[in-house]
């Protein structure tokens, strides 16, 4: 009782300490970086890489600068790509590109602003001041916009006649833009996301973008970006090209125009598709994703903790209840299926669930129920070896706890050596002993037999009072089990003189042990009933033992034919004639054990320092 309560005490501290972990994990945010690993490679593996044909990038690349000039550009530059680009007849045009400054020149400032002036769908870049840019911590009412401080507009030239857009992007803990704002809230008014601006002007519908449920943890209108396409899945264009009239005009007709930087290291961020995405094709990626009326839904925070919760209580339960191979074959079958499984849904509906915390939880479950039940099972193993090795030979113990065979349960027809001793004279003595002389005699003796049995890889039957019943070859394989079982007996017999010449001397009484050994097929196992085994043997071999053993004369020993033949190259024998035994038709040869000449090749090795 004491040992169960104990064990279950230990389980129920053991999962109590899951449980704190996981809470921990879960609330703090510790698993972030693997659901974001997890996140991107949901994106990364669904992308179509086929935007909406209405986009368009115009690059300002490297070869744009060597052709037009060092950067920055005269500002009439500008000028003449919005006129090419209204005479081609572009639906939108949008410039992610600062115009926050006056530039050196007014003549060029000038110029561009009455270009601007004639068109009502070009699109200059605003920036709004966050609290920081750089994480999700900014201040935002739950259900409301996020807050900016104030926001640098484009200079007021540029800006009074044009429609307002802001280009901040969202950064998650870990650097990478993964979401947007498609509003933000300033002192000057709210101001839509880039993307979001260009479909307003296109007078695409954007209400379902407009109506996005909350993230949770986040501030209303931020929007999980469908990564669709990289840079080189997005028709672009270089500036140079556009500006030398080198492209078709009709190339632009009724198409959404994003102006933006395609040099290498100018206005780059890192993506969950593209380490180092020009942000200009971010833009694109949101445009082309409101044209698509695509939404990511990230599943309640609710049903990644209460898949967590599932799983944990999963992993811990089937961890006691199955072998650890299947466990772990389990396991991983359950935890490859969630995976998939929110991949799949995450492929046809953009519902992402995120299961990290669920694999982590059921992980760590697994793991501490595993050590728990290793531990308690190699605790109940050193028992049963150290309770077993009181009856088997030790080196028989280790065998058994080293093989990787299990003992058959039931019982199985096999070879074995059966030995039967019986103490004569004892009854006599035990009448002039007290109780606990009888007791300590009896231990006495029984150790002598015992560590004799044991010596000789026997394993110890069973004591019946005085008598004892003893088997090699079983449980497992000894070979030339015959010869150890007749060299049990011999010294035994010659460890009770001792033993007689002490009881002479200390009650006068004369004690003596007679010793049967046959040798033959037997069934030996766990034999008995649901209630109660015992591992013995049974058959007529082994009752022709005890029916030598019953004909035996004080100190000797007798064997069957079998053994004899079996061990007359290792013992000397003298010829005990016939016996009638009980339940026999024939007589049966008996032999008597007078000396030992040598062992067989097999015992030899086993004495040998390195012997295998």
């Amino acid at each position: 009782m004491k040992m169960g309560f104990n064990k279950t005490a230990v389980i129920a501290l053991g999962n109590l300490a899951v449980v704190v972990l996981c809470v921990i994990l879960l609330s703090n945010g510790l698993l972030n970086i693997l659901s974001y690993q997890l996140y991107d490679f949901n994106v990364k593996e669904t992308m179509s890489q086929q935007p909406h044909e209405d986009i368009v990038v115009i690059g300002i690349d490297e070869n744009s600068i060597k052709e037009v000039g060092p950067y920055p550009w005269d500002r009439k530059v500008y000028a003449r790509l919005i006129q090419q680009l209204e005479k081609a007849g572009a639906k939108v045009l949008a410039f992610d590109i600062e115009l926050y400054t006056k530039s050196a020149g007014s003549e060029g400032d000038k110029l561009l602003a009455e270009e601007l002036g004639k068109y009502k769908n070009i699109i200059l870049p605003s920036h709004a001041k966050l609290e920081n840019d750089f994480t999700r911590t900014t201040k935002a009412k739950a259900g409301q916009l996020l807050m900016a401080q104030s926001v640098v507009d484009p200079i007021p030239m540029f800006s009074k006649n044009n429609n307002k857009a802001h280009i901040n992007a969202a950064y998650d803990t870990d650097g990478i833009i993964r979401s947007n704002w498609l509003q933000i809230n300033t002192p000057q008014g709210v101001y839509p996301s880039m993307g979001l601006a260009v479909a307003q002007l296109a007078g695409v519908d954007v209400s379902r973008f407009m109506n996005l449920p909350s993230i949770e943890g986040s501030p209303r209108s931020e929007m999980p970006i469908r990564w669709d396409a990289g840079e080189y899945d997005f028709e672009t264009i270089p500036f140079s090209k556009v500006l030398n009239g080198a492209v078709p005009p009709q190339t632009f007709k009724d198409r959404l125009v994003l102006v933006g930087y395609t040099a290498p290291g100018s206005d780059e961020g890192p993506t969950p598709v593209e380490k180092h995405m020009h942000l200009v094709y971010a833009h694109a990626n949101i445009l082309n994703q409101i044209l698509k009326g695509q939404v990511i839904t990230p599943a309640n925070k609710q049903i990644s903790i209460g898949l967590a919760v599932l799983i944990l209580i999963l992993f811990g339960w089937f961890t006691w209840r199955m072998r650890a191979i299947s466990g772990i074959v389990l396991m991983l079958g359950i935890i490859a299926l969630i995976t998939y499984g929110q991949f799949v849904l995450f492929k046809t509906t953009l519902h992402y669930v995120d299961v990290m915390g669920a694999v982590a939880c059921g992980l760590i479950s697994y793991l501490v129920n595993i050590a728990m039940k290793t531990y308690f099972e190699t605790k109940q193993k050193n028992y049963i070896t150290k309770q077993f090795g009181r009856y088997i030979s030790p080196d028989l113990v280790k065998e058994i706890a080293s093989s990787e065979q299990e003992i058959q349960l039931g019982g199985i027809s096999k070879e074995l050596t059966i030995l039967f001793l019986d103490v004569r004279g004892f009854t006599p003595l035990s009448e002039r002993l007290k109780p606990e002389e009888v007791v300590d005699f009896l231990n006495m003796m029984f150790n002598l037999i015992t560590e004799r049995a044991l010596a000789n890889h026997g394993t110890i039957d069973k004591f019946i009072g005085d008598a004892a019943m003893i088997l090699y070859n079983a449980p497992l394989d000894v070979p030339d089990h015959p010869y150890y079982a007749v060299k049990t007996a011999y010294e035994i017999q010659q460890g009770m003189e001792k033993v007689r010449a002490d009881v002479l001397e200390k009650y006068g009484v004369t004690i003596s042990v007679g010793i049967g050994i046959n040798t033959g097929d037997v069934v030996v196992g766990n034999i008995g009933s649901y209630l109660r085994v015992d591992y013995t043997a049974i058959g007529d071999n082994v009752n022709t033992a005890a029916r030598i053993e019953s004909n035996t004369h004080p100190n000797q020993v007798l064997v069957s034919e079998a053994t004899y033949e079996l061990t007359k190259m290792y013992f000397e024998y003298n010829y005990a004639g016939e016996k009638l035994m009980k339940g026999k038709s024939v007589p049966l040869k008996l032999f008597e054990v007078t000396g030992l000449k040598c062992a067989p090749e097999s015992a030899a090795n086993r004495l040998r320092p390195n012997a295998s």
